[in-house]
């Protein structure tokens, strides 16, 4: 994969190739055919090759790509911390954390993207300066449904169009992919943690969005949505002076590390 990314985005045939690997019409074919019976068959090689644990699974057998893709785990499979104080992981992923610093913020090594990019809302942005920035970046192999992180209120949601890139890091130092690709937002006013910002991210091939509730009261840990194929982000954007990370991540993160985290996983506390 690593090698057919870098002539994707390294070469020109390969990034005459993206105009068309990243566009809405080419995501819906590929969706059409990942939702269908003759996509069956790519289960059990995905499987195996990304070590997927179906034990933890609700069940064993799927009708399509897509099904299996966004099974379900048993309730059992992952712990949601309920405690008040505790500021938890929405999904499975790779966790990055970063300042949000006049209105910029360095999800990922080199790349710097702008909040307002994000919502295309200076006034909204301006909420959010000076706080913290969670970049959730979930792979192919990573559960891919979410949850609410607590409860609250939240607004309706908003979508942007836009293109569909992979967020693997190599896609980031060339184009603004949290800018550039489709993307769905919301603001939540939590209970234990002010107004949140919420931010999913669509990515290649089919970077599909299937967030469930519009304007409505939350609770935390219930499924707040789920990414069609394709690996995908979750950002949330947090007020300043609202929470403390937990040290073992911030260790890691400030050292331009990932750090692998589990849907419901204690990441900060409430300050």
């Amino acid at each position: 994969m690593s090698k057919s990314l870098e002539l994707l985005y390294n070469t020109y045939a390969g990034r005459y190739a993206l105009k068309v690997l990243t566009s809405r019409p080419v995501s819906k074919i590929a969706g059409s055919f990942l939702d269908s019976y003759l996509s069956v068959g790519l289960i059990g090689p995905f499987v195996r090759n990304n070590r997927i644990n179906l034990k933890e699974c609700e069940k064993r057998t799927y009708r399509s790509f897509n099904e299996f893709f966004t099974r379900r785990l048993k309730k059992d499979a992952r712990s949601i911390d309920r405690r008040d104080s505790s500021f938890i992981s929405p999904c499975d992923g790779l966790l990055s954390i970063w300042p949000i610093d006049k209105d910029t913020v360095l999800p990922i090594k080199q790349s710097k993207y702008r909040v307002s990019d994000l919502f295309e809302d200076k006034k909204l942005a301006s909420e959010f300066e000076n706080g913290l920035c969670f970049v959730f970046r979930l792979c192919v192999n990573h559960y891919h449904r979410y949850i609410y992180i607590d409860d609250g209120f939240k607004s309706d949601n908003h979508f942007i169009a836009g293109k569909l890139h992979t967020v693997r890091p190599i896609a980031l130092r060339h184009v603004p992919v949290f800018t550039e690709n489709c993307r769905e937002y919301t603001i939540m006013n939590t209970k234990n943690f002010g107004r949140v910002a919420q931010i999913e991210v669509g990515a290649m091939l089919v970077g599909k969005i299937d967030n469930y509730d519009q304007k409505a009261e939350i609770k935390r840990g219930k499924e707040k949505g789920k990414f069609l194929y394709g690996g995908s982000t979750i950002i949330l954007l947090v007020k300043p002076d609202k929470l403390k990370i937990e040290s073992s991540i911030l260790r890691k993160t400030m050292n331009g590390s990932e750090f692998e985290v589990k849907m419901g996983q204690k990441i900060a506390s409430a300050m």
